[in-house]
C-alpha cells in the first residue's frame, strides 16, 4: 500500500509538472513536417504537408518519387502481408504504400510494410484533425525489437488527402507521389547548430539504450565536424521541479536537488532500493559542466569522450554509477576537477543552480522549435529531428543543414580517420616504456581496449590498467614488470612460471611492477650463519667469507680447511706413488705378455705357408738323386 501511494504521488507530481511545461502560455509541441507532391494524374497534381514519423530513416536533404499502392486486404497494416514481398515495385519507381490509421502502433504498420517490400509508408488519418507526430511504442515488449529495424521513411497525411489518393487508385490511375525532405531541415548559414536532449541514466529501457548507442557510434562524426568548425554542438538534459507543497516529502527529497528545484524520476521506479532520481540529476549536471569547461578550453568535443567512457565504466547496470567513478573518467581525459566542481555548485544549497536553471528554460519551445517532450531528442538548426537515432541517418540530417556547395568533406565520404589516440593517448592505458597502448582508433572514434601484442594478450579495463598474461608475456616489455641491469647482471620481476603478475626475484623486495630494491640479507642475519663467517651484501645477493684460510662452501653454508697437514700430504704422495708404480708395472707386464702372445701366433700362421729350413734341405737332396732305368716316376 505504501509503495502504491508513492507511485500515485510520483504520477501526480509528474502530471502537474507536465501540465505546467506544456501549457500554451509557456510553450508548445511542434510537428516536424515534410512536403508531398502528387505528380500524376494531372487531376490530383498538388502539394501537401505530412508529419514525419519519429522512427525509420527520413531522407533529410533528399526526395523520393514512387508509385502509390493500397492493399486489397489488411488496409490497417497491423498483420503481416501474405506473399513474398507483395509490394516490391515492378516498375523503376519504388512502391509507396498507403495504410489506414488505427488498430495498432504506427511503427508496427511501417514494419509490416517494410517486410512486404514497400520503400515508404503514408498513414492516412481517420479523422479531420491537425497532423500529429507518429511515435514508436514506449515499452520494449510491445515493439518486440522491430522498431530499431525499421529503415524506410514514413509520414502521416490528412484524411481528405489520403481518401483522394485511394479513390484514384481504385479507378486504376497510376498515382505518382514525390516525398520531399529537402526543406524539412533549415540551413540559415554555413554552420550547423545542433543539440541533443539526453539523460545520463542507462536503466530506462530501449530509449536509454538507443541514445547511448547513438552517442558511441556518432562520436567520430561529431568530433570531426566540431574540430573543423563546421558545427556547434550543445548537450541538454531535461529536469523537472517539485511543486512547493511537496518539497519536504520523501519522494521529492530522493528525486530532487537544490531544495526541490531540479528533479529526475527514480531509475528503478522504487524509492526503497537502487539509485535515486537526485543521483541522475547530479550526474546530468556534471556532464553539462564537462561540456562547459571543455568549451572554455577549446575542447568542446571532449563531452563525447566523457559520456561514452562514463557509460562503459560507470554504468548503473554494473553498480558503478558514482561520483568516484565519474572523477576517474575526468582524470583520464585530463579535465580539471576543480573547474568542474565550481561549475556544478552545491547540490544541497537552497538556491537556484545557474546551469540547471538555464536548462529548464531552454526545454520550453520558442520560435520555430517546439517543447522538448521526448527523450532522446535531436534538434538541428532549431528543428527537431524525426526518425531513427542512428549514426548515418543523423549525419545525413546534419549535412542537410548546410547550404548547397557548403557541405564539409565528411558529408561526401563515409571514410573517417579520427586519430584520437594521438592526443593524450585518447585517455586510455599506455605502457610508455614499450609504447604498448589500449587506444584503438576506429571510424566511430577511439575505444580503450587492452591489446594483443606479438601473441601476448593483455587484460584489464583498458582505461586505468592492462596486464599481460600467459607464458610468453615476459617477451613483451618484460611483461610490464620491473627489470634492471648493473655491472653485466640483469634481474627481472617477470617469471614465466607466473601466468600473470610481477614478483621481485630472490634478493629483492618491492611491488615487482615499478620497483624492486636490493634486500640486505646480511642485515637480518638470514645469510652466512656458519661459525666464523662474515657477510658482505651485494646487488641482488651476498658474499660469505670464512676466517683465516678456511674455504666457504655456499651449498652447505660451512667452512673447510683450504690447506691440509704435512703428514696428510706425505700419505697422499705415497698413495699416489704406489698407484702410479703399480700402474706402470702392470703396463710393462701387459706389453711383454702381449708381444710374446703375438709372436707365437704369427709363427704358427706363417708355418702353414712357408717350409722350415730342414724341410727345405730334405726336398732338395731328393730332387738331386739320378733316376734308375725302368723306374717310373
Amino acid at each position: 500500500m505504501a509503495m502504491l501511494k508513492q507511485h500515485q504521488l510520483l504520477c501526480s507530481l509528474l502530471c502537474l509538472v507536465t501540465l505546467i511545461l506544456s501549457s500554451g502560455v509557456l510553450g508548445r509541441f511542434v510537428v516536424e513536417k515534410s512536403s508531398i507532391s502528387v505528380l500524376s494524374p494531372l487531376s490530383l497534381r498538388s502539394k501537401h504537408d505530412s508529419a514525419i514519423g519519429n522512427f525509420g530513416v527520413p531522407d533529410y536533404g533528399g526526395f523520393m518519387v514512387g508509385s502509390a499502392l493500397f492493399p486489397d486486404k489488411g488496409a490497417s497494416g497491423c498483420q503481416a502481408f501474405d506473399g513474398d514481398k507483395p509490394f516490391r515495385s515492378k516498375s523503376p519507381r519504388p512502391a509507396i504504400l498507403l495504410l489506414d490509421r488505427g488498430e495498432c502502433y504506427f511503427a508496427l504498420k511501417v514494419w509490416n510494410a517494410q517486410q512486404a517490400g514497400a520503400a515508404a509508408v503514408l498513414v492516412v488519418d481517420t479523422m479531420d484533425e491537425p497532423l500529429i507526430t507518429m511515435d514508436s511504442p514506449e515499452a520494449s515488449g510491445d515493439s518486440d525489437g522491430y522498431v530499431e529495424k525499421i529503415t524506410i521513411p514514413s509520414a502521416l497525411i490528412e484524411k481528405s488527402f489520403g481518401e483522394s489518393l485511394k479513390q484514384a487508385l481504385k479507378k486504376g490511375d497510376d498515382v505518382v507521389i514525390k516525398m520531399d525532405w529537402r526543406e524539412s531541415m533549415p540551413h540559415p548559414d554555413k554552420r550547423v547548430e545542433y543539440e541533443l536532449w539526453t539523460n545520463s541514466n542507462d536503466e530506462c529501457g530501449t530509449r536509454c539504450d538507443e541514445q547511448m548507442s547513438f552517442v558511441k557510434n556518432f562520436k567520430g562524426h561529431a568530433q570531426i565536424l566540431e574540430k573543423g568548425g563546421f558545427t556547434m554542438f550543445t548537450p541538454h538534459y531535461i529536469t523537472w521541479y517539485c511543486p512547493p507543497a511537496f518539497i519536504l516529502s520523501n519522494q521529492c527529497k530522493s528525486q530532487c536537488i537544490n531544495h526541490g528545484r531540479y528533479c529526475a524520476p527514480d531509475p528503478e521506479q522504487d524509492f526503497g532500493e537502487g539509485y535515486q532520481g537526485k543521483d541522475v540529476v547530479i550526474e546530468n549536471l556534471r556532464q553539462l559542466c564537462v561540456h562547459r569547461v571543455g568549451n572554455e578550453s577549446g575542447r568542446s568535443w571532449v563531452w563525447w569522450d566523457f559520456v561514452t567512457d562514463f557509460h562503459i565504466r560507470c554504468s548503473m547496470k554494473k553498480k558503478r554509477y558514482s561520483k568516484e567513478c565519474a572523477e576517474e573518467v575526468l582524470r583520464s581525459l585530463d579535465l580539471p576537477l576543480d573547474k568542474i566542481h565550481k561549475c556544478m555548485g552545491d547540490p544541497e544549497a537552497d538556491v537556484a543552480n545557474e546551469v540547471l536553471k538555464a536548462e529548464q528554460q531552454l526545454q520550453i519551445g520558442r520560435g520555430s522549435r517546439g517543447d522538448v517532450t521526448i527523450l532522446p531528442t535531436l534538434v538541428i538548426n532549431n528543428a527537431q529531428y524525426r526518425g531513427k537515432l542512428e549514426r548515418n541517418a543523423v549525419l545525413k540530417a546534419v549535412c542537410a543543414g548546410f547550404k548547397e556547395t557548403t557541405d564539409p568533406p565528411i558529408c561526401l565520404s563515409s571514410d573517417l580517420e579520427t586519430n584520437e589516440c594521438l592526443e593524450r593517448n585518447g585517455g586510455c592505458w599506455q605502457d610508455k616504456r614499450s609504447n604498448v597502448t589500449a587506444c584503438k582508433d576506429t571510424f566511430r572514434g577511439r575505444i580503450c581496449e587492452c591489446p594483443v601484442v606479438k601473441g601476448v594478450q593483455y587484460r584489464g579495463d583498458g582505461y586505468a590498467s592492462c596486464e599481460a598474461f600467459g607464458a610468453a608475456r615476459c617477451s613483451v616489455s618484460n611483461g610490464g614488470c620491473w627489470s634492471e641491469t648493473r655491472n653485466g647482471l640483469t634481474f627481472s620481476a617477470c617469471s614465466e612460471s607466473l601466468v600473470s603478475g610481477c614478483e621481485c626475484p630472490y634478493g629483492f623486495k618491492g611491488n615487482g611492477r615499478d620497483t624492486c630494491e636490493d634486500y640486505n640479507e646480511c642485515k637480518d642475519g638470514t645469510a652466512c650463519q656458519c661459525d666464523g663467517c662474515s657477510c658482505k651484501n651485494t646487488w641482488g645477493g651476498y658474499e660469505c667469507k670464512c676466517k683465516g684460510d678456511l674455504l666457504y662452501i655456499k651449498d652447505q653454508d660451512t667452512c673447510i680447511e683450504r690447506n691440509g697437514s704435512k703428514f696428510g700430504w706425505f700419505v697422499t704422495v705415497v698413495i699416489v706413488a704406489v698407484v702410479v708404480g703399480a700402474g706402470f708395472a702392470g703396463y710393462v707386464f701387459y706389453k711383454y705378455r702381449l708381444r710374446s702372445y703375438m709372436d707365437s701366433e704369427i709363427m704358427a700362421i706363417m708355418s702353414q705357408y712357408m717350409p722350415l729350413d730342414n724341410h727345405h734341405n730334405t726336398e732338395v737332396s731328393t730332387e738331386t738323386q739320378p733316376l734308375r732305368q725302368g723306374t717310373s716316376v
